[in-house]
């Protein structure tokens, strides 16, 4: 099964190093690695060509690309009809390439071959901070449902087919745009594949302020590409009407209720101390204390992002319509 890397790049610098020395570790290596820059200025394109002699790599470049054109333009130039996507701002595990293929049955296209196979990603974390914003936005593996799993683009293996088929990443999408070609392809192609050893860590934002406009760029996606609409609403349902009449009844010393708002509460961060439980066991008490008190802050100014610029993103979708999208005809 010949295979082709694919990822896009701009003033990655020497955090790059962190990728591609993941690479050469790899169990199996790639049978070329495609890089779209996408108009670095500093030291990004020296760093990856110092592989060369080590790695099969070709560089293209597409200056001003968005990360939707990168990855067109990366594929668009591959040899080989696997493409396997990963990011720039990862680290792969050494068996990472050999487990997200053993996903294909035979790499033919076959009928038997589903058209994308998922990989996994984990955060890398330093700190109370980091440990928090990973159990806060982050799944664990047992949160996964295989069926219902949506793959981030740094840990996901396609057919060629399957991209030409639905017209590749939308370049129109700013962001979100892995999650509809993802959805593109499954209503196309029926289900995906599942390779969850097939680990990508990356680290979450280190700042409040990092991570706000991480979301809020997020969010815009989901409004301009009518993505998770019921999500949505139901934040902006518990927010705006749910947190009025709650602080209405609670400073009207209804006891019942406030008790009923610190359940509601501990449900909100549930799921978070769950998984803290496993990312921070190198803390020391003071630094999970600390992650402890983070994670309610970080789910609220996440949402708060997401409710700022979801109505934008819906405004861009109607100020700047998407183009006419015909999905093929079923191949599952």
């Amino acid at each position: 099964m010949k295979v082709s890397l694919i990822m896009t790049v701009l003033n990655e610098g020497p955090h790059i190093r962190r990728l591609f020395d993941s690479l050469v570790q790899q169990t199996r290596l790639p049978d070329e690695i495609v890089v779209c820059d996408g108009g670095s200025t500093d030291t990004t394109l020296a760093e990856i060509e110092s592989y060369a002699n080590r790695l099969p790599i070709r560089i293209v470049s597409a200056p001003g690309a968005n990360i939707s054109k990168g990855r067109n333009v990366a594929i668009a130039a591959a040899k080989f009809d696997i493409i396997v996507a990963t990011d720039a701002g990862v680290r792969l595990e050494p068996h990472w390439l050999d487990t997200i293929l053993a996903g294909f049955t035979d790499g033919s296209n076959s009928s038997k071959d589903p058209a994308m196979v998922a990989g996994f990603f984990r955060p890398d974390v330093e700190g109370p901070f980091e440990t928090a914003m990973g159990a806060t936005v982050l799944p664990a593996l047992e949160d996964i449902d295989p069926v219902t799993f949506v793959p981030s683009s740094r840990s996901v293996a396609f057919t060629k087919q399957a991209w030409e088929a639905v017209g590749g990443y939308p370049e129109w999408l700013g962001f979100g745009e892995d999650v509809l070609y993802d959805l593109r392809i499954r209503d196309a192609f029926g289900p995906f594949g599942w390779a969850p050893d097939a680990i990508a860590h990356f680290q979450p934002r280190t700042s409040l302020k990092a991570f706000y406009k991480q979301y809020y760029n997020y969010s815009t996606g989901d409004g301009h590409g009518s993505l998770f609409a019921l999500r949505h609403v139901i934040r902006y349902m518990t927010y705006l009407v749910g947190l009025p009449v709650g602080l209405y009844l609670i400073f009207g010393i209804h006891w019942a209720f406030i008790f009923a708002c610190l359940i509601v509460a501990f449900f909100y961060v549930k799921t978070p101390l769950r998984r803290l439980r496993s990312l921070g066991q190198n803390l020391t008490w003071g630094e999970y204390t600390q992650a402890i008190l983070w994670i309610p802050i970080i789910r609220v100014v996440g949402d708060v992002a997401k409710m700022v610029a979801y109505p934008i993103g819906l405004w861009m979708r109607f100020t700047d319509p998407p183009p006419t999208y015909t999905p093929p005809t079923s191949q599952a």
